[in-house]
């Protein structure tokens, strides 16, 4: 899915909290819907992050990622 098309998907919290880590190098990779909402996932090279729907940001998240 185009970056543009995840970026929309997102939202307020979500892009405020992004938009602050793409500075450091973060890119948005993919968007998981769960019950409490979307879930944003971020990586910075080869570490994962999240952002949850409420724009709280998970550094270390205990999350697998299959290889795409």
């Amino acid at each position: 899915m185009p970056t543009e098309t995840l970026w929309h998907s997102l939202n307020a919290e979500q892009k405020m909290a992004f938009y602050r880590l793409q500075g450091y190098g973060y890119r948005l990779l993919f968007i998981r819907k769960m019950f409490s909402g979307s879930l944003a996932i971020i990586a910075q090279n080869q570490q994962l992050a999240t952002i949850s729907s409420d724009g709280e940001v998970d550094l270390q998240p205990s999350i697998t990622v299959r290889p795409s």
